[in-house]
């Protein structure tokens, strides 16, 4: 058998199943893969060992009697530290929160995996208010890439792409405004899936706000997922409940049935990169030649609905930071505070409601270009993985979110969104792929995700200990 990290969710869960191991085993193994990688990537807010432990062990007390709660009992997940957990705090990735209060409730993302017997190792880091697509914070310090620790794993969700990566737990849960989940995905070689707005009940809602599976395998993802998509009344923002089996049919996706759209650039943002252009191309040439009608899209993309978007959250974190009393505003990262103030201080009700409609304006675009196929396929991100103590690729704050073109117009447009590793850059660095799917489609972007899988090239190995 692999060693314990190495391990899926199904394989775990399998092994539970026929006695080769058990829930506190393999806890005790992933904490101390844990305490083995931490100092170096410092992927983990909190590590709860014995609440975890406590939790494998009555997980493994229902496995002895073959009445597990789900597939997933007993199974060790990692929680980004926004996504409210009972008796932790949440700073959201802010020195102005601390010390932050310890919550009340699980988040509803929270309470499911809890309800399924998963094992709730700890909490993952993110950037300050998770308004950065990097591994920087002014309370949790900087997160490393596991296949590069000089390099950034983008984010917000940054604590859980690494965590992921490093083989901490086969699941991880994250969350995505503008890509923070596709990000570190592709950046950290990991799989991801934004769903679509409303699929997985999240609490507060918010425009774009979603919560997502972050994993090494397709499977492990559409397995959280069947427990994500249960309601949930707090989200008054969430689609009707439909019970659906997301892992089922996985493997049964027609590949010559499919129209795709290749979307290979935006001419908004940053320039795409060579092999991250080759990677996107590699992609969809795989999936010709398997069959697919592929047509390339031309942009539907503006610079002035990316720079409406940016605007748009500039206003929103400025109203925020505003309202914090001057001591706490000095405790924000710098970079943080420039960014949101440096124009929004400035904004009128108009500049606002102008930036939102170009927003508005990127949502139209977006469903319009994806009607007409399938899906559509594009770089995840434009660029490589950059320094890890950047905030941003440019580190400029009056530019700081050139690098999300790609990711964030399905947020604005609910569709769903993953990223699947294709293949690695000439220095070893992962590089994934975007699939997008008409809204509402999630358990079809599981399936083409698999079949991305199934076609992509040979993998690197996992980060190891060096």
């Amino acid at each position: 058998m692999a060693s314990i990290h190495e391990l899926t969710a199904a394989e775990i869960a399998a092994s539970y199943e026929g006695g080769e191991l058990s829930p506190v085993e393999v806890t005790r193994a992933l904490l101390e893969r844990i305490e083995a990688w931490e100092p170096r990537l410092n992927a983990m807010y909190l590590i709860r060992r014995d609440a975890a432990l406590k939790q494998a062990r009555d997980a493994e007390g229902r496995w002895r009697v073959q009445a597990p709660l789900s597939p997933l009992d007993g199974v060790p997940v990692t929680i980004k530290e926004n996504i409210h957990t009972k008796g932790d705090p949440a700073p959201i990735g802010t020195a102005a929160n601390e010390p932050a209060a310890p919550q009340g409730a699980d988040a509803p993302p929270a309470a499911r995996l809890r309800q399924a017997g998963c094992v709730f190792l700890g909490k993952t880091t993110m950037p300050d208010y998770g308004m950065l697509s990097a591994g920087v914070s002014s309370v949790h310090g900087v997160t490393r890439n596991p296949w590069n620790t000089a390099k950034n794993t983008s984010g917000s969700s940054s604590g859980a792409g690494a965590a992921a990566a490093a083989g901490y737990a086969p699941l991880h849960l994250g969350t995505d405004i503008g890509g923070s989940v596709r990000l570190p995905a592709t950046h950290c070689g990991i799989f991801a899936l934004k769903p679509s707005l409303g699929r997985v009940p999240v609490y507060p809602p918010y425009i774009g706000r979603v919560t997502g599976p972050m994993t090494r395998d397709v499977e492990a993802a559409a397995a959280m997922m069947n427990w994500l998509a249960l309601p949930d009344a707090r989200d008054f923002m969430s689609l009707p409940y439909r019970p659906i089996d997301f892992t089922a049919g996985l493997d049964e996706l027609d590949l010559k049935k499919l129209k795709i759209g290749f979307l290979p650039d935006l001419n908004a943002g940053l320039p795409v990169h060579a092999e991250v252009r080759a990677a996107a191309q590699g992609a969809v040439k795989a999936l010709a030649a398997a069959g697919a009608q592929v047509d390339e899209l031309k942009t539907f993309l503006s610079a002035e609905m990316l720079d409406g978007i940016s605007r748009f959250f500039e206003a929103r974190s400025h109203n925020d930071f505003v309202q914090l009393p001057p001591e706490r505003q000095k405790k924000v990262l710098p970079f943080i505070a420039e960014w949101c103030t440096w124009r929004a201080k400035s904004f009128t009700g108009r500049d606002v409601i102008q930036a939102f409609g170009q927003v508005m304006a990127m949502r139209e675009a977006a469903v319009a270009a994806c009607e007409p196929f399938d899906f559509v396929i594009s770089p995840v991100s434009p660029i490589l993985p950059y320094a890890a103590e950047l905030p941003c690729p440019g580190n400029d704050p009056h530019n700081a979110l050139p690098h999300i073109a790609f990711t964030v117009p399905f947020n604005m447009s609910e569709q769903p969104a993953a990223s699947v590793n294709w293949t690695f850059s000439a220095d070893g660095l992962p590089i994934g792929v975007q699939l997008i799917g008409k809204r509402f489609d999630d358990a079809g972007v599981l399936k083409l995700a698999r079949a991305i899988e199934n076609l992509r090239p040979d993998q690197k190995p996992w980060p190891r200990l060096g």
